[in-house]
């Protein structure tokens, strides 16, 4: 190798190793640039949207200018990008006929910012789950459990199936059913039942109602409605259930359990 091929060499060594730096030294800046306009445009929308919307468009925000960011990078290799978008578009083409649930998973994403069934914070019901909603991104939400485990749902499972929104109201109405003995006064027992759910955290403007609801094989079935805030709902249940255990109780009013007769014949 003679002196003008060692040159050669060695300037294209050069050449390429301050591209690859200048490479690198973009990437590195425009990640935390695209970080940074992410967390921006969250904050900014927030202020005239919700959460929901506001970190949906913050990570589209993030992954546009990763996108951008790519194409910037090998354009500094000389790669051009109108070549390397064509060669995308026919790759997304077979990907997307190979991963068509991912793109269902997408499209219901986008639909559920949309139609805003829930937003970040709610209490939801769906796929059999119950939880807290903590995030919705591109192709799958995730649910905080009562027992603080994390759930994580596709999008299309979600829209494809019926949603429970628990907390989507700021109200919502407590039903504690109780069975009594056939010999209680029907009268006494409203009474009671009236008087038992007269608990701290029902709303009294609201139509709260103690309702004779059927005639069970062992028991008459009576329906105790009471309205209160919906974030109080398990506290006031709990009170409501234990102050009716306390007041039948005091009124000597049985709460009678299946029991079975059998007789034999001599």
């Amino acid at each position: 190798m003679d002196s003008l091929d060692i040159s050669k060499l060695l300037d294209y060594a050069i050449s390429f190793g301050l591209k690859l730096i200048g490479v690198f030294v973009l990437a590195i800046v425009g990640y935390k640039i695209a970080k940074a306009l992410s967390a921006k445009a969250t904050g900014v929308l927030g202020v005239k949207f919700d959460t929901t919307i506001s970190q949906f468009i913050g990570r589209g925000v993030f992954w546009l200018l990763l996108v951008i960011i790519v194409l910037a990078c090998l354009n500094i290799f000389g790669i051009e990008t109108t070549s390397v978008a064509a060669i995308l578009g026919a790759a997304g083409l077979a990907v997307g006929l190979a991963f068509q649930g991912t793109l269902s998973n997408f499209a219901a994403g986008i639909m559920i910012i949309i139609f805003r069934p829930f937003k970040l914070g709610d209490v939801v019901t769906v796929d059999g789950r119950t939880g807290a909603v903590k995030s919705i991104d591109f192709f799958q939400s995730e649910l905080i459990t009562p027992d603080n485990r994390r759930i994580i749902i596709p999008n299309s499972k979600i829209y494809g199936s019926t949603i429970e929104n628990v907390s989507a109201y700021d109200k919502r109405r407590v039903d504690v059913t109780v069975g009594v003995a056939y010999e209680a006064d029907l009268d006494e027992t409203r009474r009671t039942l009236e008087n038992a759910s007269k608990v701290e955290g029902r709303l009294e403007d609201e139509p709260n109602a103690v309702v004779l609801s059927d005639l069970k094989d062992s028991s008459v079935e009576w329906v105790v409605r009471v309205w209160c805030e919906t974030s109080q709902y398990f506290t006031v249940r709990e009170r409501i259930v234990s102050s009716i255990k306390k007041n039948l109780d005091g009124a000597k009013i049985e709460i009678p359990f299946p029991q079975i007769t059998v007789s034999t014949k001599k």
